[in-house]
Order: structure tokens, then C-alpha cells, then sequence
């Protein structure tokens, strides 16, 4: 069985939205009063102690308005995350539980679909998608733009709500359906590498640049005057009663914020597509992307302002789906530095400021160029090495 996940924009009614917040903020409340729970169990058995939402619903009525599986997946999440900071097998283990904080805390909660069975003698599924909106427990239908259909064969698994910072809720439905066996094989001179460029994205093995787009960038002077204006509002200062006007003016940064992602993401998704439509075999770096966007590099801004990390995981997803392979050359192999032509190590190239690379075997060539062709050859030779 495979999943498959898509978002939809919902407009929910003044009642809905209210529900919605409602049951944001009892998801909240239940991870708090759990974590808590389970801290000052731990103190008195040196043990965690199991709490379930049901516990506090006598002491918080309000709980019973919400959906209780949104309150049951809360428990799941808290759970999981206790898994994950004392598994012993994770190389990288994660940090303790916090609490969540109103003002910072994304907003959203997970409920599940339930069909009909004879324990539960429902006549229909809880949750089911129109064609012009989506039926979920307590809300009842709620308005979406329902701009894809699911195949006759996809299962609704489970929906997440979610409001974004611009006040826009969205519908993320994931199906469950089951994976047929995919019999394509990849040809192995359909491929192409691609290095990581700070002012394109990347270049890829025939010298092509992928894009010359810095959303953040155009639209930082925007921001900045809409941010400038924020600053002058009343409830600017820490602490202090958020007016109105403060409200308004907040609204319009994050509206600001919001446009700037989607052409990001709008961008990525065509980038990777396009790569992924047109190649069997696509060779990239392992890189660590947050190490590069420290202060250390000097070009942070650009490397958050690329997306390149979110490009890799789109692109991996995109060429799985079509059978075909994503390779990934070790971060430290040297592929600015050796001559794609024959093959010496060039140590100058280390300084990023040499934009060029010329060998004594008359190759003169761009060096991010080079370099792609580098992970090309060496993706290819670790596919052959493990055929």
C-alpha cells in the first residue's frame, strides 16, 4: 500500500472557523496537559506515565466540542515523539518534547476516516470529498476548491487542517491506495547531473542554469516597507495590547511572506517536473544545506532564498513515482576540483572565487559546469558498482 497526500484550499464558514480555532487550540491544551503529566510522573517513578485526552475532559468540558480523534492523533504525535528521543537505533537523536506556545505553535490538527463496519455501524465514511467541498466530522461541509480528483481506487486515510500566518485555511486529504509494480528501467545515457549554485540553483551536466529567480529578494523592498509600518502600529512593543490597526497591518507582512513561498514553491515544483519528465537518472550532491546557510559562508539569504534542500525532495518523490532514480554523490568527493576532461586534481579550486577551472589538457570550462559533470560520472559509476 502506497500514500499519496493533496492539498486543498477550503473556505469554512464564520461558524466553521470558529470550530476550527476551537479545535486548534484543545489540541494544544491536551499535548501541554500530557506533557506535563508525564514529566511529573517521571519525577515521582522515574517512569512516564501512559495519559490518554479522555483524562481531562471532566476537568475541560470544553474538549468534548472538538473532534476526538484530532484530541487521539495529539496523543499519537506526543507518543511518537517520546519514541523518538530515547530510540537507541537513531543515529541522531532527537530533542525532549516542549510545550506549546499560542502566539508560535502551527496551527493545525489530524483526524482520521472512519468507514462503515459492523462495530461501528456507520452508513458512510466520516470524511468525503465533493466536488465542491469536503464533508468532515463536527464541521459538517466545508467549501474547497477541489482542483484534482483521486483515482477510483485511493482511499480517504486522513485529513489535516491548517491555518496559514495570511489567515487562509487549507485541506491536506491523504489517500492510501495500492501501489502497482513498476516495470520501467531507467536508461542509463538518459542522465544528467546537477551541481548546486548559489546564483541559479544549480548547473547541470550540459551547462544549463536552473534559475534566476531570488523571490525573497524581489519583493524584500515591499516587505520592508510594509514591515517599517508594522513597526510604527500600537502593540509593537513586547508585552504590549496589540491594536487593531497592528492586527491589520500584521496581516498584510504575512500575506507578504506567504506570496514570496508560493512562487517559490511554484517554481521548484515546475523545476523538478521538468527534470524529472525529461531524464531516467538524475546525479546530485549529498549536501548539508544548513550548514551552508550559516554566517560562516557569507551567503545565507541566498541559500535559504534558493530552496534547494525542498528542490532535492521534490525531485526524489517526483522520480520515484515515474521509476526512475535519484543518486546521491558523497558531499566531500571533490567535483569542483577534478578535470572532467582528464581527470587531474586541480588544489586552486578550492577558493571559491575562482569562477573557471583551465587544465593543461586545453579544457576550459565553467566551474560549477565541471563540477556537474563530475557528479554525473560518479553517479553513474556508483549505480554500476552496485548493479
Amino acid at each position: 500500500m502506497a500514500n499519496r497526500a493533496i492539498k486543498y484550499r477550503i473556505y469554512p464558514t464564520t461558524e466553521q472557523s470558529i470550530l476550527f480555532a476551537k479545535t486548534f487550540g484543545c489540541c494544544r491544551k491536551v499535548w501541554n496537559l500530557m506533557l506535563s503529566d508525564k514529566i511529573e510522573g517521571y519525577k515521582v517513578t522515574s517512569k512516564f506515565p501512559a495519559v490518554t485526552p479522555a483524562k481531562y475532559k471532566k476537568e475541560c468540558p470544553f474538549l468534548k466540542e472538538v473532534d476526538s480523534l484530532a484530541l487521539a492523533n495529539v496523543q499519537m504525535n506526543l507518543q511518537t515523539a517520546f519514541s523518538n528521543r530515547f530510540n537507541k537505533k537513531r543515529k541522531v537523536k532527537a530533542g525532549f518534547p516542549k510545550f506549546k506556545s499560542c502566539k508560535h505553535s502551527h496551527k493545525s490538527f489530524t483526524t482520521n476516516c472512519q468507514y462503515p463496519k459492523p462495530s461501528n455501524k456507520l452508513k458512510r465514511p466520516t470524511i468525503r470529498l465533493d466536488d465542491d467541498g469536503l464533508i468532515l466530522p463536527k464541521a459538517g461541509k466545508v467549501k474547497a476548491v477541489v482542483h484534482r480528483i483521486p483515482e477510483d481506487n485511493w482511499h480517504i486515510k486522513s485529513v489535516t487542517v491548517s491555518r496559514e500566518s495570511d489567515g487562509k485555511f487549507y485541506a491536506s486529504v491523504l489517500f492510501e491506495y495500492e501501489n502497482a509494480v513498476n516495470t520501467y528501467a531507467p536508461d542509463f545515457d538518459n542522465a544528467i547531473g546537477l551541481d548546486y549554485a548559489s546564483d541559479g540553483l544549480y548547473v547541470d551536466s550540459n551547462g544549463n542554469k536552473g534559475s534566476d529567480h531570488k523571490y525573497y529578494r524581489e519583493s524584500q523592498r515591499k516587505l520592508a516597507k510594509a514591515q517599517k509600518v508594522l513597526s510604527r502600529r500600537k502593540g509593537s512593543k513586547k508585552n504590549s495590547a496589540k491594536s487593531m490597526n497592528y492586527l491589520k497591518q500584521l496581516r498584510k507582512v504575512n500575506k507578504i511572506h506567504r506570496h514570496i513561498s508560493n512562487q517559490r514553491l511554484d517554481n521548484l515544483h515546475k523545476l523538478s517536473a521538468k527534470i524529472a519528465n525529461s531524464h531516467d537518472i538524475v546525479c546530485v550532491e549529498d549536501l548539508n544545506m544548513r550548514s551552508m546557510s550559516n554566517k560562516g559562508f557569507g551567503n545565507g539569504k541566498a541559500t535559504l532564498d534558493n530552496g534547494y534542500g525542498m528542490f532535492l525532495d521534490f525531485l526524489s518523490y517526483k522520480l520515484h513515482d515515474r521509476g526512475k532514480l535519484l543518486v546521491k554523490v558523497d558531499r566531500w568527493f571533490p567535483s569542483s576540483q577534478i578535470c572532467s576532461c582528464c581527470g587531474i586534481r586541480h588544489s586552486e579550486m578550492k577558493d571559491l572565487a575562482v569562477r573557471k577551472m583551465v587544465c593543461k589538457c586545453g579544457l576550459s570550462i565553467g566551474r560549477d559546469h565541471n563540477a556537474a559533470i563530475n557528479i554525473k560520472m560518479e553517479g553513474l559509476r556508483i549505480l554500476k558498482s552496485a548493479a
